[in-house]
Parts: C-alpha cells; structure tokens; sequence
C-alpha cells in the first residue's frame, strides 16, 4: 500500500467514524463497525469512542504508515435516514462500486442532508408521541389532548434550542418548568382535576433518557467502561435537570394558578393501549428520520417486542418479561439485518423505546424527593432496576442466538 492509498484510506474511515457518532451509534458497535471497515480496506486500526470523542489509529502492515487522530465531538442523536444510507455507502464501496474519492463526495451530502419529513411533521409526531405515551399510562382522553399540545410546545424550545446555543444547555428544565406552568394554568382554567404530573412527565417524554440509559448498561456489559459510565451519567444529569425543571414549575403554578386536586377519570378500554403503541411507534419515525421504506419494519418491532413483553409479564413477572420483549426484539433486528442488509439499529431502537423504563425512572425520582406517586407503581426502584437489567441481558442472549450480519 503507497502512502497516498493510506491518506485516502484514513481521510475516509476517520469521517465515518465522526458521521456514525454523530447519528448516534453506540460506542461498542461504532468500534467495531469501523474495525470492520478498516480491515476490509487493508490497514490496521484501532478505535476509542465515547459519546464525546473519538479517537483514531491506523498503521499499514510494515508501519510504514502511521497516523493518530482525536476529535472532540458532541452527544449524538438518532438519525436513522443518515445511519442507513451512510450504511449503503459503505457496503457499495467494499463491493466495488465506489471508489474513495466517490465515497468521500457522498458522505458530504449525507451529512448535509436535513430531515426528510421536515419540521411540520416532525412537530405533528412530538404531539402525536406525548399523547401516544400518556394514552399508555392510562391517560384520560382530555389529558392526552393537554400532553399534545404541551408536546408542541416542547417542539418549539427544542426548534430554538438548535439556534441557540444557551438555550441548548438549558433545553431540558426550561421546557419541563413552562410545560408545568401551562398544565397548572390549564387545572385552574379550563379543566380542573387533570393529572398534572403525568401530562408534565408525558409533555416531555422525548426527552426522558430512558433508551440513553439502556444503551449506557449495554456499553457496560461489553467492557466499555468509559464511555458506558459517561452516557449512564449523562442521562441521570439529564433526568435531574428534566425533574427540577418540573419540581420548580408545578411548585410556581401552585403558588400563581392554586393547588390542582386531582379527580381520576374513567379508565380507557383495553384496545386503547395497542392504539397507543401504534402511535407512539409512528411518530417516532418522523423524529427518528426513519426511511419511509424501513417504517413496516419499525411497526413490527415495537409490536413484537411489547406483545412478547405483555404475554411473557402475564407468566413471569413483568422484570422478566422485559427480558423475553428484549430477547424478540433482538432477534427481529438481527434478522432485519440479514434480509434487508440494513444495520439492526435502525428497527431496534423504535422496539426499545416501547420498552425501556424512563418514565418509571422518572416516576422514582418523583417518589423519591416528594413521597408522592402519580400513578400507582409498588416496588418501583426493584421494579426498575430488573427491568434494565432484563433488557441488556435479552439484548445480549438475542445477539448469541441469532448473531447479527452487521456491527451496527
């Protein structure tokens, strides 16, 4: 290999790795993806990556050819469009029908590629999974309505948040503190009795880092210790932050608006919850930037995974049987991959957020500081702890059973 071949070689690997982190891939398989890739082109490489850095070696056979490279980068977000065609670009280079200088042409299109559902209907799906997710906690139809149209207002300060860079550090407890402001203003004027802690906690469910959290056990259970204890604190900061901004706005509604007695409403039907997965699974597509062909795929995972969880929890608990809607899920993506030759992510994480316990995370925390629970949830630090652990560990069996085509 000429040094002109490696330069070619290392400009092309070290801008993937920096894509694929900036998408949102987990440092395990962002490793390993790109270990593959490297060994694929012919050089020798070794990658360290958490989710706020990457760091980069690469050496040709004889050492002839050395280079080093660390970049500091900022936490990721899920764009499953970019992931999947940076993907494509990848294979159709290992296959021949690219070469590195077509290659590096089009990861700088894909990297300036916006959303493909734009920010109509991106806001639309915000409303549209706060009021799914409040639909799955037993929600009455006038709250789902409420959470909605909290879920818009959160979409804005998360608009404003991309132009502004203060506003992006304060994202999480500003957008829970006036969603809480507006739900109490709501209690005293227009519908008293509302559930004001479920449509707060629900108005804000994207933000809840319940999949972080998850990805964060997973990182830790294959021995990547800094980055999984990074992305595991990070999401605890962030569910304080989303907390506080809460604690403080419910705390300012009742002192300017009054105190809000909540009145239960009537229970939604049973249908009403398949309903709610549906939608949540729907709208996470516009704010995941899932591919229009890959939505089946992604409809189908978040029903596996929560019927194998509901059928399973009737037998084993339900700890357990996150642990069964884990192992289905995983196998599912595993076999997407192979027939779709498309990265398991892609389907994986609409399953997964049906599943991880963020709210029950953030319902803890609420029991914890105030001694209150809003919904009712016996044993939930228990309860909480078994169901992470159940969906790493379901994850992990999936992974050995049915292994996957692809590192990602």
């Amino acid at each position: 290999m000429d040094t002109v071949e490696f330069i070619q070689i290392r400009k092309f690997i070290v801008k993937l790795g920096k894509m694929l982190h900036k998408y949102g891939t987990p440092s395990f398989r962002l490793e390993a993806y790109l270990t593959d890739i490297a060994t694929y082109l012919g050089v020798h490489a070794s990658f360290t990556s958490t989710p706020t850095s990457l760091a980069v070696v690469m050496w040709s056979d004889k050492h002839e050819d050395e280079y080093n490279h660390a970049a500091r980068l900022m936490p990721g977000d899920l764009d499953m469009n970019a992931l999947s065609l940076t993907d494509e670009l990848a294979s159709e280079l290992l296959e021949g029908k690219l070469s590195l200088t077509e290659a590096n042409a089009r990861l700088n299109e894909i990297d300036a590629m916006g959303s493909p559902y734009g920010k109509w209907i991106t806001g639309f799906s915000f409303a549209m999974s706060t009021s799914a997710f409040a639909m799955l906690m037993g929600a009455s139809w006038a709250e789902i309505g409420w959470t909605g149209l909290l879920g818009l207002v959160a979409y804005m300060w998360s608009l404003w948040a991309e132009k502004s860079k203060r506003v992006h550090l304060m994202l999480e407890p500003v957008t829970t503190f006036v969603g809480s402001l507006l739900a109490c203003a709501i209690s005293a004027y227009l519908d008293p009795g509302i559930n004001i802690p479920l449509i707060v906690m629900s108005s804000v469910i994207v933000f809840v880092p319940g999949l972080a959290l998850t990805m964060g056990l997973a990182e830790l259970s294959s021995r990547n210790m800094v980055s999984g204890t990074a992305r595991t604190m990070d999401a605890v900061m962030q569910l304080f932050k989303l907390y506080f901004g809460a604690f403080l706005g419910v705390s300012a509604g009742f002192s300017i608006f009054g105190e809000n007695v909540y009145q239960p409403a009537e229970s939604l039907p049973y249908w009403a919850t398949w309903l709610a997965v549906f939608l949540l699974c729907l709208s996470l597509v516009a704010i995941f930037r899932t591919r229009i062909k890959h939505i089946p795929w992604a409809l189908a995972s978040a029903f596996i995974a929560y019927s194998a969880t509901a059928w399973s929890s009737d037998y084993m608990g339900q700890g357990l049987g996150a642990f069964m809607g884990a192992f289905a899920l995983g196998i599912f993506a595993n076999m997407f991959t192979r027939i779709a030759n498309q990265p398991a992510t892609i389907v994986a994480m609409h399953g997964l957020i049906v599943l991880v316990p963020g709210s029950k995370t953030y319902i803890g925390l609420n029991s914890f500081v105030s001694g209150q629970d809003f919904v009712q949830a016996e044993h939930l630090g228990q309860e909480l702890f078994l169901i992470f652990m159940s969906l790493v560990a379901g994850l992990i069996f999936a992974n050995v059973i049915a292994p996957t085509k692809k590192a990602l």
